[in-house]
């Protein structure tokens, strides 16, 4: 149903959010999942591939005038910004424009730019398209995060998005054994292996491409932007194909929404939501993050560093070892990941947080007493991974469900932005120095540094986590275009709250 208001605003009724959320799952869904969730695999093999070939680049013969520390350091820094850049900027055309159109646009430009740092003949070269492909990745996280969240049933959100995100780490096995094969100079030759490394990861994006073809535009975006009767359309294709796939019809939806449509929110809109409506939800979104974001980007990709420098691990080797501590990232959100929709966000946010921290803290004291080697250092980076890469995934499913719909794509791009700079630009060109400089001291403080801020993350996760599992993205944050009591709810229906 719709109505003109005046000044030409259309005001539409529709039980869309609803009809999606009550979908069982289906052949559909797994469509979705595939097609948008394996870009974190490329970006996985991406980050790892770079953190096992420093020595070989930095090595003579490699085709580039560039040290291990400007890759671990430098690369890694430019990487981030650029994605931190991209999430900023694609964020806010995601909710300008789309989501299709910018999930496509966005690994277009990864593509692009992978390709090109393949070709590197100069080390300005090198770092310019890490920038680039950083600054496609950054998009990605903000076009895909809101797809997904948008077109998965509430029952189900917490899981898929929470595995999703942590199946960068499939990437990060196979970049890690990938380098293992582009490394071996008896194979390839020094300046061409590390190459090929870049050239598969544009062959498996353009798979990833053709495959996401077939993934819809959000039809609550549609609904927004003044465009219900194409949203009406997919959710009733949608609808068919499930029930024909299940051989029974679907229970009626139990609820319906008013919105006013709009055709563009302004960012003064947006920040003032973001930032004085659901302020707690801001600190909350800022403090994940960036417990997250120094864990990763400053500690763990400079790991292979650590094994060489202190345990003289052959440069060769370190991707065997990072290919287990990577199996452990994988395993936590897979078997983790239901636990956020049934044991709740706020109690497994918190948790997943504190333990990695508290581990953590202890690898740095045993790593101080000299009691591990390699292997057993890996064994106890995985455990503490395995909580932490659950705990970091459920960050980007925490701001991409807590905020207005309207503002999705830009909150994640904000959030993922501003903590990534913090831990992800700063981190690496600190946690380079101490990883590498052959100081015990050193790197501890670098775990320790890590290890209390997951921990803090933790505790503030504890008191203001939102206990958003299972609830409609509706009731957790209402729209901004709907209309007063605009949501009409069965008895059985809990009514939204908000905080």
């Amino acid at each position: 149903m719709s109505v003109t208001a005046p000044g030409s605003t259309s005001v539409i009724t529709t039980a869309v959010p609803a009809r999606l959320d009550r979908l069982p799952w289906s052949r559909w869904h797994w469509t979705v999942v595939i097609g948008l969730g394996t870009v974190w695999i490329l970006d996985g093999l991406e980050v790892t591939v770079v953190g096992n070939i420093a020595g070989r680049l930095s090595e003579e013969g490699s085709g580039l005038p560039i040290t291990s520390a400007q890759v671990t350091g430098m690369a890694a820094a430019l990487y981030v910004a650029g994605a931190c850049a991209g999430a900023l900027f694609f964020g806010r055309m995601t909710d300008r424009f789309g989501r299709k159109k910018l999930f496509m646009v966005t690994l277009a430009v990864y593509l692009a730019a992978t390709a090109l740092t393949a070709v590197s003949f100069s080390s300005w070269w090198f770092f310019l398209f890490r920038f680039l492909t950083g600054f496609g990745i950054g998009g990605e996280y903000a076009a895909i995060n809101s797809a997904i969240d948008e077109l998965i049933p509430s029952r189900h959100r917490g899981r898929v998005d929470i595995v999703i995100n942590g199946s960068f780490w499939l990437g990060a096995i196979g970049g890690s054994l990938l380098s293992i094969v582009a490394l071996n100079t008896g194979l390839f030759p020094a300046n061409v292996g590390w190459r090929l490394t870049f050239a598969l990861g544009v062959v498996l994006g353009l798979v990833i491409l053709l495959v996401r073809r077939n993934v819809p535009e959000s039809p609550r975006w549609l609904l927004i932007h003044g465009r219900e009767a194409e949203a009406e359309r997919l959710v009733a294709d949608v609808e068919e194909k499930v029930a024909a796939e299940k051989g029974r019809a679907l229970p009626a939806a139990d609820r319906e929404i008013t919105i006013h449509q709009r055709r563009s929110i302004g960012f003064g809109t947006i920040a003032r939501t973001v930032f004085s409506r659901y302020r707690r939800r801001a600190v909350l979104g800022f403090s994940l993050f960036i417990g997250q974001a120094f864990l990763y980007n400053a500690i763990t990709f400079g790991f292979g560093a650590i094994l060489t420098t202190f345990y003289d691990v052959p440069t060769s080797d370190t991707g065997y070892y990072f290919a287990f501590i990577a199996a452990g990232n994988f395993l936590g959100p897979l078997l983790l990941g239901k636990l956020f929709d049934t044991v709740g966000r706020r109690i497994m946010i918190s948790s997943t947080y504190l333990l990695s921290g508290v581990l953590l803290f202890g690898t740095a004291w045993l790593f101080d007493r000299g009691s591990l080697d390699a292997v057993t250092l890996t064994i106890c980076w995985c455990v503490v991974l395995f909580f932490a890469s659950a705990g970091a995934s459920s960050a980007y499913l925490t701001v991409s469900e807590v905020f207005p719909m309207e503002t999705r794509a830009m909150a994640i791009a904000f959030f993922y932005a501003l903590g990534t700079a913090a831990g992800g630009i700063s981190g690496p060109l600190i946690f380079a120095r101490l990883t590498e400089s052959g100081v015990v001291a050193d790197t501890v403080l670098a775990f320790q540094i890590g290890a209390g801020l997951m921990c803090a993350a933790g505790l503030v996760a504890a008191f203001l986590a939102v206990r958003a599992e299972r609830r409609s993205l509706e009731d957790i944050a209402r729209p901004l275009s709907a209309t007063a009591a605009t949501t009409q709810v069965s008895a059985a229906t809990p009514l939204p709250r908000y905080r």
